[in-house]
Formats: C-alpha cells, structure tokens, sequence
C-alpha cells in the first residue's frame, strides 16, 4: 500500500497511526518572495482528508511555551495545522477507544521554513511545544470550539510518554511554560476510568 499521495501542490504522508497525516506543500518563489496553496479542498479529498472546515484559529507564543494536550468531549474536532512563524514540536494522542493505536502518539516539527502541515482527525488530544524565539500557529476545525466540552490529559503523563525535545536556555534546560490549566490535566488512567464508568 502506497503511504504517500501527491495531488496538486500537496504531498500527503500517512503516519504510524490511522487517519493522522504529515502534508507537504509545494511552494513558487523567487527574489520577490514566495506563493503557495495552503488547503485545496479537491487535493486534500484525493489525500484522504475530506472534512467541511468551520472556524480557524490563530495564536502567539514565546519558546518554551507548551499548549495541552487538548482535546474536547462531546464535540471532537478534526484539526489541519501549520506554523507561519518560527516553529514547534507538534503532537497527537490517539484517543479512539477502538483504535488498534489508542494511547500512542505522534509528533512533527511544524515550521514556517519546512511549511509542513498536520492533519489530526477526531478523537485526538494535541499539544504543542515552541522550539523557537516565537512561533504563531494557525489551525482549522471542522467543528466550532465549546467553551463548556474542554478535557485535557497531562502533557507529561508516563502512560503516554511523549518525547518532548529539550530545550536549552544558556547553559540550562527551560523547563515548559504551561497555563494554570494546564498544569492540572487528568492523567491518562483517570482519562481510562472515566471511559469504563460511561461505557
């Protein structure tokens, strides 16, 4: 089975886990600067991704910055995300109750230089880490955001193991700049008994 697809300007690369795919996009540039497609709906069905996107996301963030790992609840959004400045270790946790890969994930270097893209479908957690000075990431949801349907898994959790990369400050490693919430994310086995207890 081919595990890469090429339509248009886009080059899609299936992952070690179902459904989660590494985009890249071709760009034209020359003195002036550079021009690029950035989602192509036609493209991106051939890719395997056909999803009606419905709201799109923008954020700032100064390197060390660690955001989720997120995911929502009754309301799970697929995500097509991307960095336009500087650039972050991207991550996905598979949390599809029936899927062979479920609690395993996967991570990718996004940046404004590679112009790579990461698909994650529903039923993921995703975070991120900013490996640069700054980074702005933009993103598109195929669902609109719920303020009230917020979960959360702990960005360290053993049980998942991420490996976050390390980052240096002088001749110290910076530990990650989390929010208040973030801090306090359930683990991934009270995540588990809270499935057993609604199933």
């Amino acid at each position: 089975m081919n595990d890469t697809i090429t339509s248009g300007n886009f080059t899609f690369t299936k992952t070690s886990i179902e459904g989660v795919v590494i985009i890249d996009v071709k760009s034209y540039g020359d003195e002036r600067g550079f021009f690029m497609e950035t989602y192509k709906k036609p493209d991106f069905e051939k890719g395997g991704i056909n999803c009606d996107f419905v709201q799109d996301n923008q954020s700032s963030s100064v390197k060390g910055v660690l955001r989720g790992l997120h995911f929502q609840i009754h309301h799970p959004q697929s995500k097509l995300v991307r960095v336009i400045k500087g650039s972050v270790f991207d991550v996905a946790v598979d949390l599809r109750k029936n899927s062979a890969t479920f609690g395993k994930w996967e991570g990718v270097v996004l940046s404004a230089e590679n112009k790579r893209q990461f698909f994650i479908p529903r039923g993921f957690a995703h975070g991120f880490m900013v490996l640069s000075e700054q980074a702005e990431f933009c993103y598109k949801c195929d669902d609109v955001y719920h303020p009230d349907d917020e979960g959360g898994l702990m960005w360290n959790d053993p049980a998942i193991a991420v490996k976050w990369p390390t980052l240096e400050n002088g001749d110290k490693i910076q530990q990650p700049i989390l929010s208040k919430k973030d801090q306090c994310h359930q683990s991934f086995e009270e995540f588990l008994n809270k499935i057993k207890q609604d199933s």
